[in-house]
């Protein structure tokens, strides 16, 4: 019988294999990690730090990762991609229109909860609680103020587990924590008047700024009877994070960045990361622009949805020469049926989305920083092309592969049937031989 390992560490079965803090339970798995990281001798001590990919992608940033995308896509375009600052930018895009051009945009979904106003007001109070109480710490004089945490509490839970308010439930509860929050924010800068110096460091000195925002704008719309506010936040933790408004079926509104994407024979291009709502019609010109710099010359099509099909974009577009494949303005002709964007043409863009969200998690970015998210989504893009690329290679080695093999089977083929005639010498000075297919 083996030895039980459980035995041998009691505390194995309540870590998560996940975990990196060099504590003693996790020494098991930094084993086995330190051998696959190629380790001459085992250390006690963590392989890395947890958050060294944190750092990773804040030092990458997504015009890194832009840059090493054209690189990977130079080894398989019969067309060098060029760098979008190098001599390729300063073309004028005169010759030959070559390749066709698909364009797309769609939201990035962060990994943040459902914005409910009334749960960011409890946050935003849970917050200032918490830098009350790191005052108090820093500089105990007197008695600690006064919070109400508790009734506050009991107020935002007496809506909060209700399962269907009514508007006047709501709003009473929405003015309630409002004003626990308008007092803990009075108490925050009466304690911050008795120091000299900031006392708060950096984290809790942005959730300070982040609150504050908050209250003014839940403040407004609660005054002005709205729902909507310029430069929402939706998120304490994420506030860069924007409603986006889609109009799709399922989900009308989506919080995240928006992202413009370029496909190009498979090849998919990162062209804009905005967290803050465009039209992406407007920027038609700028995108195809985009591709003369990469590839030297203009496209011969471009296929894009109604969206982009304005009467300016539609004069441009015929000024450069390029094709639109779009429904014309006004009553169809036989030539609109020609134009028209055909069922199918526009699914690998479509198809690309799907992959990205379902295969590689771009609907779920988990980041929480501006920067990394921005990575975390170029490095999404990264993968698509090189799974690309890697499929490209993959198929070209079988099709090899299997030409090679066809063609031992024809030869020993032949040799068998040489054998067979010099056996049975036939009246005939015939041979039947297998010639190899020329497909």
């Amino acid at each position: 019988m083996y030895p039980d390992r459980r035995s041998e560490d009691p505390h194995q079965d309540t870590q998560p294999p996940g975990r990196v803090d060099g504590g003693p339970a996790v020494h098991l798995y930094h084993m086995y990690m330190q051998y696959f990281l190629g380790y001459s001798s085992y250390s006690p001590e963590p392989p890395f730090d947890p958050s060294l990919f944190v750092e990773i992608r804040k030092r990458m940033g997504d015009e890194l990762i832009a840059e090493m995308n054209a690189r990977v896509l130079a080894y398989s375009s019969p067309v060098p991609v060029r760098d979008m600052n190098g001599d390729g930018a300063d073309d004028d895009g005169d010759g030959p229109h070559k390749g066709e051009l698909l364009i797309d945009a769609t939201a990035c979904l962060q990994d943040i909860a459902y914005p409910i106003d009334l749960n960011l007001l409890n946050d935003a109070r849970l917050k200032s609680e918490s830098i009350i109480d790191l005052l108090h710490k820093k500089l105990p004089e007197g008695k600690k103020p006064r919070t109400y945490r508790k009734k506050a509490r009991k107020d935002y839970l007496k809506v909060a587990q209700n399962r269907n308010p009514g508007r006047k439930t709501i709003r009473k509860g929405i003015k309630s924590q409002l004003q626990y929050l308008r007092r803990n924010l009075k108490t925050i800068e009466g304690q911050l008047d008795r120091f000299k110096i900031f006392p708060l460091p950096h984290k809790w000195q942005r959730y300070y700024w982040i609150i504050q925002t908050l209250y003014l704008q839940q403040k407004e719309m609660f005054d002005n009877r709205s729902r909507s506010v310029e430069d929402r936040i939706v998120s304490i933790h994420q506030p860069h994070v924007r409603p986006i408004v889609r109009g799709k079926a399922r989900n009308k509104t989506e919080f995240g960045a928006k992202i413009h994407l370029l496909l190009v024979d498979g090849y998919a291009f990162l062209d804009t990361i905005s967290w803050d709502a465009y039209h992406e019609g407007c920027h038609l010109a700028d995108y195809v622009e985009n591709y003369r710099k990469r590839f030297g010359f203009y496209p011969a099509k471009v296929l894009a949805d109604k969206l982009y099909c304005s009467r300016e974009n539609r004069k441009w577009l015929k000024s450069k020469g390029i094709k639109l494949s779009a429904k014309l303005l006004g009553r169809p002709s036989a030539r609109a049926v020609e134009d028209h964007v055909r069922p199918g043409e526009r699914n690998p863009i479509e198809g690309k989305f799907g992959q990205a969200k379902n295969g590689y998690g771009m609907d779920r970015i988990r980041a929480r920083l501006r920067n990394t998210s921005q990575s975390w989504i170029a490095s999404i893009i990264l993968v698509l092309n090189l799974v690309r690329l890697a499929g490209r290679a993959l198929l070209c080695r079988s099709f090899s592969a299997w030409n090679a093999l066809g063609m031992t089977i024809i030869d020993r083929e032949n040799s068998f049937l040489d054998d067979l005639v010099d056996k049975n010498r036939p009246e005939r000075n015939f041979r039947p031989v297998l010639i190899p297919c020329s497909c």
